[in-house]
């Protein structure tokens, strides 16, 4: 699926991997659960021979609250791919609770407006996630080939769909901070939003 985060740049790609906690009263977020396992799960099944698996990231499920850690990820990559270890990606993994069919995030807006509270109380409404970006609707879009990755995965038989909406939550925050990032240090970055039916029949496997 992310064979191609490197573009034009190295032949290795190391991808780092984030998720989410808990939210809105579930106690544990399958993308936790996946993330916690992916390192264990790589080892016993491999990866193609240009893909490295880096770090395994969980976020706290808040706008605010999620980025001193996501910046810590996006910071490492960068210190990695200045030793010369390989290119760097991201990719981000949320769920949709209402979604049928898994999507590839396109694009993030800078505009945080959560219809409840994160998990550290914050309701923002309206508000520019990034003032300096200008107007909330303001858009960033990933560099990765979203389209042609879709293609590819419904070839292998994922239900899968490209999307342009992230929503206005914390994925959508989280999304709008990592593209950012990555177009200022040109790494590749990618949102998916699983569905929650799916992941958590996922999350209870071994």
């Amino acid at each position: 699926m992310v064979g191609d985060l490197g573009g034009e740049g190295p032949s290795v790609v190391t991808v780092h991997v984030t998720g989410f906690k808990k939210f809105h009263g579930v106690a544990e977020n399958p993308t936790e659960k996946i993330v916690g396992n992916l390192k264990s799960f790589v080892e016993k099944k491999g990866l193609p021979k240009n893909l490295v698996l880096g770090s395994c990231t969980v976020l706290e499920t808040a706008g605010q609250g999620a980025l001193g850690t996501l910046y810590k990820v996006l910071e490492s990559a960068i210190a990695e791919r200045e030793n010369g270890s390989s290119a760097q990606g991201q990719i981000h993994f949320g769920v949709n609770s209402g979604a049928t069919r898994f999507a590839l995030e396109n694009q993030a807006v800078n505009e945080a407006t959560f219809r409840c509270p994160d998990e550290l109380g914050w309701k923002p409404q309206r508000v520019p996630i990034v003032p300096s970006d200008g107007a909330i609707s303001r858009t960033r879009e990933t560099t990765l080939p979203v389209n042609e990755l879709t293609k590819s995965l419904r070839k292998t038989g994922y239900d899968v769909m490209p999307s342009d909406d992230a929503g206005r939550f914390v994925c959508n925050y989280v999304y709008y901070h990592s593209l950012r990032f990555a177009e200022q240090h040109g790494i590749k970055s990618l949102f998916m939003h699983f569905v929650a039916s799916l992941l958590e029949a996922l999350a209870v496997l071994n």
